[in-house]
């Protein structure tokens, strides 16, 4: 059934409420490949709680109660192996602390017919128990076969890499069993550990989730372009142009452009892209 799209922009979301302590703070950075190695000084930063720090991609976390309400919207209806994830968006407005209470909302804020597929865009503000916006976050998704029922086809890409060689590149390696750690802050999608259900997805075993990838290289700029500071940054927007295998090694290109830092992230092993069209923001 084609997307209504009268009836989609514009919805609310239920808003969901969640908290988090020092342990979810580090079990998130474990999820992203912090703590190698185990006693080094800046990783401890990440992983141990009497100096912890929390990196801004943290701030994903919280919307993915609330995103589950994404499959009750009326008049949206898809198969859910058919959604993929394809950009995404934080803006930090102040430093995330190690503990929270928070709730988010959020509404479809655009929807985009690309053919192949839709694009339908959450819009999401995440809220303290004080009322206090800490981020607002934008997620894009993919939805394979729901195109062509004539809407916008929408912007075009963002943040192109400069043709330049990059100012840094870090590579950062991934365990077998990543994305089975980094499911555990909250992101269940059989697609990342169930072989069956990711061959359902078009895939011969599970993916790295996205927004891991997104955790790991934006680890990768905060560490070595940002002097291990998490708080200089005030937003990240990546755009997800293929898919990382755990076990594999992500190559992050860096670029210091003003207040931006351009991203480009590829696949070693393969030479594939990670991560494309991707610029944070920071008080450099």
């Amino acid at each position: 059934m084609p997307i209504d799209v009268d009836k989609v922009l514009g919805a609310e979301l239920p808003a969901a409420t969640w908290s988090w302590g020092p342990d979810q703070v580090i079990l998130y950075h474990l999820g992203i490949g912090a703590g190698v190695p185990a006693t080094d000084e800046g990783e401890l930063d990440y992983t141990y709680e009497t100096r912890l720090k929390v990196l801004p991609s943290f701030g994903v976390l919280p919307v993915f109660g609330m995103l589950g309400g994404m499959g009750g919207v009326e008049g949206l209806s898809f198969n859910p192996m058919m959604l993929l994830h394809g950009e995404q968006t934080v803006e930090v407005h102040k430093p995330l602390p190690t503990a929270a209470e928070v709730t988010s909302s959020g509404r479809i804020s655009d929807v985009f017919d690309k053919g192949k597929g839709a694009v339908v865009v959450i819009t999401a503000e995440t809220r303290d128990a004080g009322g206090d916006l800490l981020c607002t976050n934008r997620f894009l998704s993919f939805i394979r076969g729901e195109g062509g029922f004539g809407g916008d086809p929408g912007p075009g890409p963002r943040n192109p890499a400069p043709e330049r060689k990059p100012d840094l590149v870090v590579e950062s390696t991934t365990l077998p069993q990543q994305a089975l750690l980094y499911r555990l802050s909250g992101d269940k999608n059989p697609l990342h550990a169930d072989p069956a259900m990711a061959a359902l997805g078009g895939f011969d075993r599970p993916i790295l989730h996205g927004l891991c990838s997104y955790g790991i290289v934006c680890k990768a700029v905060v560490d070595h372009a940002l002097d291990g500071d998490p708080t200089a940054v005030t937003s990240y927007d990546a755009r997800f142009t293929g898919v990382l295998f755990p076990g594999e090694t992500i190559v992050t290109s860096i670029w210091r452009e003003d207040d931006r830092i351009l991203v480009d992230a590829r696949c070693k092993e393969r030479d594939t892209p990670v991560i494309s069209n991707a610029a944070l923001t920071a008080k450099l």
